[in-house]
């Protein structure tokens, strides 16, 4: 399934119109219905992402890959003291979610090199 219809059967899962999907994820409404209509094939990753956020899932999902459940990933107390760290320096949860979409982005693109 292509982004833009992954991105149009969530939309419409949740009931959102497309309206109110656009306002709430910070994109015009034109062009969220070129990324839906498959005009747009390669949105950007800020955009993927902030429509992720909207629509309760991941950039991965969107784009069609699946990813590994967080509590099946055991996590030592090295990352809690770096999570921790950045919480107390202000980072927030979307800049931190965003954070992780681009290097998984950045992963994947440097796979498919």
């Amino acid at each position: 399934m292509k982004v833009g219809e992954k991105i149009k059967r969530l939309r419409l899962e949740r009931n959102y119109s497309i309206t109110e999907l656009s306002r709430k994820a910070k994109v015009s409404k034109s062009y969220l219905s070129y990324i839906e209509r498959g005009i747009q094939e390669n949105p950007s990753l800020q955009v993927l992402s902030r429509l992720a956020h909207n629509l309760d899932t991941s950039v991965e999902d969107l784009m069609g890959k699946q990813t590994k459940r967080a509590d099946t990933v055991p996590v030592d107390e090295e990352w809690i003291g770096l999570v921790d760290e950045a919480i107390k320096n202000g980072i927030s949860k979307e800049d931190f979610s965003y954070y992780l979409d681009f290097m998984k982005f950045r992963s994947r693109s440097e796979r498919e090199k």
